[in-house]
């Protein structure tokens, strides 16, 4: 029996030390992701308090709250999934809490037995004449070996069942912090769910507001379509530029320029080989995906189409570039500011909406330096980043790391 108890002593203290650093390096990872997106929403709120103060555009007010509430629902299933675990981990340290627990019943039961024992027979020279009055050495050899590991037992016993004493008040403190964790951030919980109640709201409130006056916010949406196009229009012909094609040779092989421009096929190579490795060029979250989608309101409109990204950033944060390369041209758009054109061999990476710019063209630039400041534009702070290869726009999220 003794034994068997001895097992689940080993059992429980091999589970404590191999579940618990697991479980520390998941929660590490929850906690990471959970303070990401807690920032995500924070900066998309104050996208929303800038809009509201500086600009009358609801369509990107709907965009952010919409950025805003995915983001919210994200936080709540990480919410839910560290819930799940700490009530996982209770469960699991309350069990081993409970083996401990008997091993140390079991252990103090067969200490007592020995220290009974010991009692009985604690005149030393009751101890010595037993040994004495045996028939032969060898015999009196095992009575001695017998008192001896008798003594031997007793301490060992104390010395586990003070250890198995102490991992019990180590285990019951975890569990107690395991359940306080689990309270706090079921408390976090329900506000999370309260707020993205309120947002919802808000989203239908500005849906409701947008179908109300059609005319005026399709008329934006005209004029937004005009600034992409243009846009667009810049930078093939600045990527076809310094390609050495013309901008309509991404559709027209016939019309290509007979122009040789010296492209460097070494570093086209090397950022081909870092596909899905790229550095983002500012911390923020994305709020404009690559492609066409349709209107978030108004059926059979479809938006303009989007070569690239726009990253939602804090006021004044700093744009930097994605490898090295070459600052080939910087091109002043309406909608867009100050716009970036950078070479990366046959690769070109396009920073819009600065503010105010680091570079200059002709410059070498390397991974992470500062190409400028991202300007806060009719209430945003949005860096529109673009990534092609030659004279195709690539979807950048799948690009970056």
């Amino acid at each position: 029996m003794r034994r068997l108890l001895s097992y689940i002593l080993v059992l429980a203290a091999v589970t404590l030390l191999t579940g618990a650093p697991l479980y520390a390096q998941d929660t590490k990872t929850q906690e990471s992701k959970r303070a990401r997106l807690e920032k995500e929403i924070a900066v998309i709120d104050k996208q929303i308090r800038a809009n509201d103060a500086k600009s009358r555009d609801m369509l990107a007010k709907l965009g952010l709250t919409r950025s805003k509430i995915k983001a919210r629902k994200e936080l709540i299933e990480e919410n839910k999934r560290q819930i799940d675990g700490y009530d996982g981990e209770i469960a699991k340290a309350s069990r081993v809490l409970e083996a401990l627990r008997q091993s140390a019943d079991s252990l103090e039961a067969d200490y007592r037995v020995l220290v009974r024992a010991a009692y009985k027979n604690r005149n030393p020279r009751l101890w010595f004449m037993y040994i004495l009055a045996s028939e032969d050495l060898p015999q009196a050899y095992r009575r001695y070996a017998y008192f001896k590991e008798m003594a031997s037992r007793m301490r060992k016993q104390a010395d586990e069942l003070k250890r198995t004493q102490e991992n019990i008040e180590t285990r019951r403190n975890e569990l107690v912090q395991l359940r306080s964790d689990a309270a706090e951030l079921r408390s976090k919980q329900q506000k999370e769910l309260s707020s993205l109640n309120r947002e919802e709201s808000q989203n239908a409130s500005l849906v409701a507001s947008l179908k109300k006056d059609n005319a005026r916010y399709r008329q934006q949406l005209n004029e937004k379509q005009k600034q992409v196009q243009a846009l667009n229009r810049e930078i093939e012909r600045l990527i076809a530029e310094a390609s050495g094609g013309t901008a309509g040779s991404r559709t027209s092989g016939s019309s290509r320029s007979r122009t040789s421009i010296k492209i460097d096929e070494a570093l086209s190579a090397d950022f081909a080989r870092n596909k899905g490795r790229l550095p983002w060029p500012a911390e923020g979250y994305v709020t404009e995906k690559f492609g066409q989608h349709p209107h978030p309101v108004f059926q059979n409109v479809m938006l303009p189409f989007n070569n690239g990204v726009g990253i939602a950033v804090e006021p004044g944060t700093k744009a930097r570039a994605v490898f090295g390369g070459t600052v080939k041209q910087i091109v002043v758009m309406p909608g867009y500011n100050q716009c970036v054109l950078v070479q990366h061999g046959s690769y070109f990476t396009f920073y819009c909406k600065l503010g105010s710019c680091n570079v200059k063209p002709g410059a070498k630039i390397k991974t992470g330096e500062v190409i400028g400041s991202v300007d806060t534009i009719d209430g945003q702070t949005l860096l529109h980043f673009q990534l092609w290869q030659g004279q195709q726009p690539q979807d950048p999220e799948l690009w970056l790391k």
